[in-house]
C-alpha cells in the first residue's frame, strides 16, 4: 500500500473507534434527525471497509518472465520500462488543514450553545413547575400573597396609583 493510501486507511480505522455513536444517537431529538445520523453511520462504515481492504493491498507483481516467454522479450522490456517509468503522484492532503481550526471553532461554538442550552432549559423547567404552583393556589390567593412573590409588580402598581395612571 502507498504511503498515503496507508495513513488515510490507519487514521479512518482510528477514528471508527474514537467515534461515539451511541452517544452522539442519544443527542437526536427528531426521527427524521435518527435517519440522516443512520445514513452518515452506514456510509462512514462503508468508505472505512473500502479503505481497510480495497485501498491497503498492494497490487501484486508483474511476472515479466512468463510475458517474455508468449510475446518476446523486446517489447515486454519495452512495456517493462514504460511502467516503471511511471510515477504515482504523491497525495497531498490541502483541504485538512484549510478545514480543521473552522471544525475545531465550530466545534467550541457547539459546546457553548449546549451549555446554553441546557442552562436555559432548567430555568425553563423552573419556571414551569413556578407556574403550576401558581395554578393550583390561584383560587385561594390573595394579593398581597402574589406581591410577596413579585415584589416588582407590586411597585408598578403602587407607582401607578400614586401617579394617578390608570391606563387609559
Amino acid at each position: 500500500m502507498s504511503g498515503p493510501v496507508k495513513k488515510a486507511a490507519d487514521i479512518a480505522f482510528k477514528a471508527s473507534r474514537t467515534i461515539d455513536w451511541d452517544g452522539m444517537a442519544k443527542l437526536l431529538v427528531s426521527d427524521e434527525a435518527r435517519k440522516e445520523f443512520a445514513n452518515l453511520r452506514r456510509a462512514f462504515d462503508d468508505v472505512n471497509s473500502q479503505l481497510q481492504t480495497k485501498f491497503s493491498q498492494e497490487p501484486e507483481p508483474i511476472d515479466w518472465e512468463y510475458y517474455r516467454k508468449g510475446i518476446g522479450s523486446r517489447l515486454v522490456d519495452m512495456y517493462k520500462e514504460a511502467y516503471e517509468s511511471i510515477e504515482v503522484p504523491k497525495f497531498v492532503d490541502t483541504v485538512t488543514p484549510q478545514y480543521k481550526p473552522k471544525f475545531d471553532a465550530l466545534l467550541v461554538e457547539l459546546k457553548e450553545a449546549e451549555e446554553k442550552s441546557h442552562k436555559e432549559s432548567e430555568r425553563l423547567e423552573k419556571e414551569i413547575v413556578e407556574v403550576q404552583e401558581l395554578k393550583k393556589k390561584i383560587s385561594t390567593m390573595t394579593a398581597d400573597e402574589y406581591f410577596e412573590k413579585h415584589p416588582e409588580l407590586k411597585k408598578k402598581f403602587d407607582d401607578e396609583i400614586r401617579n394617578d395612571y390608570w391606563g387609559y
